[in-house]
């Protein structure tokens, strides 16, 4: 509180200080919020284009699936024959130091896995479309998971701002005036003492 600090010169400079760093540290963590906000808004509009796309694409997967189904009779021993994709990777880049997630996927190449002479020009299709929902469902994973990231971190950054703006700039600010009315009084005080003593002298 104002009232448990010593009212000196040297320690109002030194809470000057402290107000103007956390003046500056509020300023700061205000510019980050809303470059995280930014950036979170950009990554919700591509996921929002993207889980679309992925949901063309499923349902021309399925019908295409299904169009194999009716000219080949169930395909589940044909589909085994696709292996299980291990191209995978996941990394990290820094925004505004929130760590984001970035997906690499390096697939394993379309081929035909279960020959000609059975299959048809349906499963081919359905393949391809499954294989594309692949591609785009590890791209959204690392979008969701970005903005995720991203919400954490300008929660935190919204608290730390909301602590220095309604705690410890008003208490510094507090601090400041307590001091200086102290001082200012102090100087009252020393004036009209030495006018006293200047009075008692030419008296």
């Amino acid at each position: 509180m104002a009232e448990q600090v010593f009212p000196t010169k040297g320690n109002l400079m030194k809470i000057k200080k402290s107000l103007e760093l956390a003046r500056t540290g509020f300023d700061l963590l205000d510019r980050k919020r809303n470059i995280l906000v930014r950036e979170t808004m950009a990554l919700i509009d591509t996921a929002k284009e993207i889980q679309s796309l992925i949901n063309v694409t499923y349902a021309k997967a399925y019908e295409a699936l299904q169009a194999a189904n009716v000219t080949l009779g169930l395909v589940d021993e044909m589909a085994a024959a696709i292996p299980v994709e291990h191209g995978l990777s996941i990394g990290y880049r820094s925004v505004m130091g929130v760590e984001i997630p970035s997906v690499g996927l390096h697939p394993t190449p379309r081929k035909n896995y279960f020959g000609y002479q059975s299959t048809s020009v349906q499963l081919d299709e359905a393949y391809a479309r499954f294989d594309d929902v692949k591609r785009l469902t590890a791209r959204l994973a690392e979008i969701e998971n970005g903005v995720y990231r991203l919400a954490q971190g300008i929660r935190k950054t919204q608290k730390r701002a909301n602590a220095l703006k309604n705690i410890m700039i008003p208490r510094f600010e507090t601090q400041v005036k307590f001091i200086t009315d102290a001082l200012e009084e102090k100087e009252r005080e020393e004036f009209s003492r030495l006018k006293v003593i200047k009075k008692t002298l030419d008296a």
